[in-house]
This record gives C-alpha cells, structure tokens and sequence, in this order.
C-alpha cells in the first residue's frame, strides 16, 4: 500500500516524470503532495502548494461551486469505482486563466481516502479547435460568399453543397444540385469532359485540373466556363472531395471570337479581308497541289466607282459597296470565298472546280448579280464591275502571283470595254509592264504639247452648211505619227491624267469657238467630250465657268457631249450636272444614244438639247429598212420633244439620203470632213464657196 505522505525521493521522482500535473488531496481539502508539472502549471513552487487549500487555484467565482464539488466527490464514485473529469479553468500565481481537464480519482491508504487529481493544460487543444472552427468558418463564409462559383463534391464527384453565385450561374437552386452530379446541366457535347478530369485525379495524375466546358442555363442559354478542380486524399492516396471553382468566360469568349472575326473580316461589308483570303489562298492550293482539279481567284472592280463617291459621298458608296457584297453573297458557292480586297475591289476564291471554263461561268454569275439596278437611299444606281480571272492547278508554281495575275487580267476586261470578264494569258503581262511607260510616255507629250484637238464639222443635213465642229484629241507623236484617242485615252482614264487632258480638251475647244466668232459669216457651236470621270468630277462646273469666262464666248455655243453609257451610270447625278451645265448657259448631248437601248423616256428625265445617233443606227450592216425605221422613231420623238437630232458616222450620200429622208437635221462624219487641225477648219469656214460633200469627194 502506497503512503501518499511519503516524501521520498523515489516517489517524488516518479511523480515528476508524469507529463500532467498532479495533486493529491485529503479529506480536509489540503494539498499533501505536487508534481513538478503542477508547479509549471500554476505557477506556484511545491512548498507553497502543499498544506494549502486549493482556494487560490480556483476562480473566486466558482469557489463555492468548487469546494462542494471535492467534498461530494468520494460518495459520487463509491458506487461506481472510477473516478470523473471535470472541464474546469485554473487561476495562475500571475492571474491569468488556464483552462484545464481534471481528472479526479478515489484512492486509499490505510485508513485514510485521498482524492488524486491529475491536471492537464487544455490551451494547445483549445486553440487547435478554436483555429480549427474559425478556419471552418472562414472557408465557410469565403465559400458562400465568394463571387466566383465554387461547389464541393465528394469522391464520386456528386455535389455535397455549392455556393450561391454557382446556383446563379446555372440558374438552379441548390436543392436540385445537391447529391447530383453535373451531368444533368451540362451541354450535350460537353458531357465527358468532368469525367475525364475526374478520372485523372483518381488516378493521381494530376491533383489540380483545369478545362474549359459549357453549360446550359435553366432558361436554356449557353454558358462557357473555366473549371478549376483542386482535390485531397487520405493517408492511404483514396480522393476524399474536390473543391471546384468555376469562372464564367461566356463574353471573354464572345469578345476574342468578336476580335478575330474582326481581324480576319472587312469591318463595312462582314466579308472575308484580305488577311483571310490570302490565307485560304494557300490552302486551296496546297489541296490543289495535293489532290488535284483546279482552283480560280477572281479579282472583281466596280467599274467608275469612284464616280458615285465624288457625286454622291462616301456614306453613299460605303451603302453600295454593302448592297454589292450582299448581290455577290446571294450568287456565291458555299464552298468558295468572297472577301473585299480593299476600296471597290472584291476577291472570290473558286474552289474545287474539274474544268478550267467553270472559272469562266462563275465570272458570269457575279456579273449578273449586278444586272439590276441598286436602291441606295433613294437613289438609284446602275452599276457594274469588270473582273479578272486567272486558273491555277497543281501544275502551277508555288511562287505564281495568282492575285497579281487576276489582277492583271482584270485590266484587260477594262480596256476591252468593262462590264466584262478576261482570263489571264502570259501576254497581258508585257502589257502591264508597257502599260506603266506608256502612261509616262503620254505624260511627257501632254507637258511637250504633243496632245492637241483636231476639229470635224457638223453640217445642217438639207443644206451641208456647217453649223459646229466636235473637238477631237489627237497626239502628234514626234515618231508615230497621229494616234487616235482610241489608243490613249482608255489608259488615261484609269488614272488621273484623264483630268488633265479633259481640262485641256475644254480649254482649247472653248479658246476655238471664241476665234471663230462670225468667221466667214458663221458662229459655229462646239461640241467637247466628257470621259466618266470628267462627266462626274465635281471640279466640272468651275471649270467650264472659268473657261467661257475667260474667253468671253457665249454660253450656247458650247455643247458637252456624254456617252449614253456615262449618263446611266448613275442617272440622278447625271441629271444633277447636266442641270448644272444648263444653268451656266451650255448644251448637253447624248452621245452614241440607242447603243444601250436605253429607254426614250430618258431624253424627259435629262432635259437634253442634243443627241447624237449611234453610227451603228447610220451604216447598219443588215436589216436597213427597219434601222430607218428605229432612226425615223428616234428623229420624230427627238423632234417632239424639242431636241436637236444629229447623226454621226455620214460616209456616204446614201447614208446622208436617208437621214434626210427621216427628218435629221444635223450630220457628221467622213462625207463632209474629218477632223482636222484648228487652222484648217478656220479655213474651212472661210472658204465662200465650200461645198462640204463635194470637197469629201475631192
């Protein structure tokens, strides 16, 4: 039997060793023996413990409940043999508070009963769950309230609870998610790819993952999302849970996919540019290369764009070049690729085509889509485009310039009349390299005064007296000779020397018409030519003021003549300037009309004084009596409608017979002259006893 007051050195030793501190206490209360780790506990040294009561140790406001609790304590236990614990806190020698386990045990020896309490600092434990609780509860709070959707899933990936911003995100309460997986809210085509992350993390090949999925919203709408999936294990490496976030990149999506398509597309018209293009260009002809056919870039320009613009404004062209792309949508093969290659110039790429002429057909087809007319705004435009083609199979080069080729062939359909398409051959190419010397070569002669205008009469038909002269372009080349506007003016029109030279043509066809006022009893009008772009040049009007003004002649005795091709262009500006020319006192005339069928009813809408017949009306090949017909038609309508009816291309008295016959009043051509230097045809108007046919004749 042990003595608990035996103070021995064994025993204190023993005592000592035990980690918890210990008291033993006697029926009176009084401490008989300590340990050190009671001394460490409280505070106090052993002397100073043993003897006392343990009054000093307790809070004073659990004393009394204290004291009741150790003097109850031996009958509580008698019965059931073992002792109890009690969560009590312990006042320290400084004052503070330790909260402590006491575990209280019965004990006898002899006689007497003593009351064992082993006391153990429950601090460390405490703040363990404490930190552990407020960890728990900050997650807790950083879980619900965290903007960004996060769910918590247990092994099997079926969601446990998940935060209010991801309900929000799908649209579904929780109580529709919990013990679910995401299955039944996934898009369709997603479905697998949770799984397969899933699957990886069971197989510890990766503990956090990372993916991009979609959802569906309850109202149905499509939902993209970046998961992030962070998992943890047990000791023996089995997935216990996952914590899941989520981050809704639906409008990040929607703005990169936005941004691309505007890099690759034409912000005005939403066609391919010429970025996109160019790179379906060499993947069509690596497939060419590769499986064969052919493939086909078609290089289409609107032709006289640049007229609607100057006329009409940009917001007008912007619409036009909307409405065309539109037309060329509407015709396009699915298989192929239509992109605006800058300004008015669209690119179609031909893809998968067995036969070469099929490049052909397609050419044809976006033509027609021009055919009619376009409604821009409430106004009305006729217009069309030309458009070059080149082949190329896997026979062509890997370095061929197919667009500079279709380019190439584009300039070709325009110098062949526009409206039309060509396809590439090899020779077009020397031409386009000649083609930069020439446009040289005829600025040097404009500046050498090389360019010059010759001047054919206009007769009155009955009586072969002249009543006008056409002024003609001509280069006086030093070597070739004269060359016909035919083969200069074409490649001045495609770029701006064709103002120049129009400026010129007015300035010495009005400085003529002044010097032959009443010459040889005569005030012979002049007619000058209008290309389109001069027709349509907003510098037009000034300078036909400048030039009457400077040279004091008449107003009237100046005509501006304009293809009816020019004229249908655009038929409200057309309109617009020729009013314009009429305010300052000028002619206007229609040349080659009936060359386009175009409607009679045009002469109202334009309000001309003049019209020049087509000389295919004058020497038509076949059919002469219903040619005569048409022409008597046109000269009665003309005749009505108070406009001057002149015929040219005369080379024949026949010819001129007929006309007569029919009603013209004015005539033109070889029969009487052909255009002749400014000196000469003054000459011409001096000569009393000219005889105009006769002198064609002679």
């Amino acid at each position: 039997m042990i003595d608990f007051t035996d103070q021995s050195e064994a025993w204190q030793y023993l005592l000592d060793a035990m980690p918890d501190g210990v008291l033993i206490v006697d029926d009176d209360g009084c401490v008989t023996t300590v340990n050190q780790a009671i001394c460490e506990l409280s505070g106090y040294r052993a002397a100073e413990l043993i003897g006392s009561t343990l009054d000093h140790l307790v809070p004073e406001e659990t004393r009394v409940r204290h004291a009741g609790l150790v003097a109850d304590f031996p009958q509580r236990v008698a019965g059931r043999g073992h002792g109890e614990h009690l969560d009590l806190a312990l006042v320290h020698r400084d004052g503070h508070r330790l909260h402590v386990d006491i575990a209280l045990s019965s004990i006898t020896s002899g006689e007497r009963r003593y009351t064992l309490a082993a006391v153990r600092d429950l601090g460390p434990l405490r703040r363990l769950e404490i930190e552990r609780d407020e960890s728990a509860e900050k997650f807790q709070l950083a879980f619900q309230n965290s903007m960004s959707p996060m769910i918590f899933a247990d092994a099997n990936d079926h969601i446990v609870t998940a935060n209010t911003a991801f309900c929000e995100l799908i649209g579904r309460p929780l109580d529709e998610l919990v013990g679910h997986d995401s299955r039944h809210f996934t898009y369709p085509l997603d479905v697998g790819v949770t799984e397969q992350s899933l699957e990886r993390v069971r197989e510890h090949r990766a503990s956090h993952e990372r993916y991009v999925k979609r959802y569906l919203h309850r109202d149905g709408h499509v939902i993209v999302v970046e998961v992030a999936r962070a998992a943890a294990y047990d000791d023996d490496g089995h997935l216990l849970y996952s914590v899941i976030s989520e981050r809704d990149i639906t409008e990040e999506r929607l703005l990169t996919a936005q941004l691309a398509h505007q890099a690759l597309h034409d912000p005005l018209t939403g066609l391919a540019n010429r970025n996109l293009i160019e790179d379906r260009l060499a993947q069509t002809r690596a497939k060419v290369a590769r499986v064969g056919g052919y493939g086909a870039v078609l290089m289409l320009d609107l032709d006289d764009f640049k007229i609607v613009n100057d006329t009409h404004g940009h917001l007008i062209g912007d619409q036009l070049l909307i409405a065309v792309a539109r037309r060329l949508e509407e015709v396009a093969r699915t298989s192929d690729t239509l992109s605006r290659y800058g300004g008015d110039e669209f690119l179609y790429l031909v893809e998968g085509i067995h036969q070469a002429e099929q490049a052909g057909h397609v050419a044809e087809r976006l033509l027609g889509a021009l055919a009619r007319p376009f409604n821009v705004l409430g106004i009305t435009i006729e217009q069309r485009a030309s458009v070059g083609v080149t082949i190329f199979d896997a026979s062509t080069a890997d370095d061929a310039p197919i667009v500079e080729e279709a380019d190439l062939a584009l300039y070709e359909a325009k110098r062949l009349g526009r409206g039309r398409y060509a396809v590439f051959a090899p020779p077009m190419r020397q031409y386009t390299m000649g083609r930069f010397d020439q446009l040289q070569e005829l600025r040097r002669a404009l500046a050498a005064g090389e360019i010059v205008m010759h001047f054919q009469p206009i007769v009155d038909a009955a009586s072969e007296a002249i009543v006008g002269f056409e002024a003609l372009m001509r280069w006086v080349h030093p070597t070739r000779g004269v060359i016909a506007p035919s083969e200069f003016l074409p490649l001045a029109e495609s770029s701006d020397l064709i103002h120049e030279l129009g400026a010129l043509a007015i300035r010495d066809a009005v400085r003529a018409a002044a010097d032959w006022a009443n010459v040889g009893g005569r005030s012979p009008y002049v007619s000058i030519n209008l290309s389109t772009r001069q027709f349509y040049d907003e510098r037009l009007i000034a300078l036909v003021g400048e030039a009457i003004a400077e040279r004091g002649v008449e107003p009237d005795r100046i005509v501006f003549e304009v293809a009816e091709r020019v004229a249908l262009v655009d038929t409200n500006a057309a309109a617009a300037t020729i009013s314009a020319l009429r305010d300052i006192g000028v002619g206007v005339a229609i040349d080659q009309f009936g060359a386009g069928l175009s409607s009679l009813a045009y002469l109202l809408h334009l309000k001309l004084q003049f019209v020049k017949i087509d000389q295919s009306f004058v020497r038509p090949t076949h059919g002469i009596g219903y040619n005569d017909a048409l022409v008597g038609f046109i000269i009665a309508m003309g005749n009505q409608l108070g406009v001057s009816v002149l015929a040219e291309g005369v080379e024949t008295p026949e010819q001129l017979g007929r006309l007569r016959d029919a009603g013209c009043t004015l005539s033109q051509g070889f029969l009487f002259s052909p255009a002749v230097p400014a000196d000469e045809a003054t000459a011409l108007l001096e000569g009393s006893s000219w005889s105009p046919a006769q002198a064609s004749r002679s």
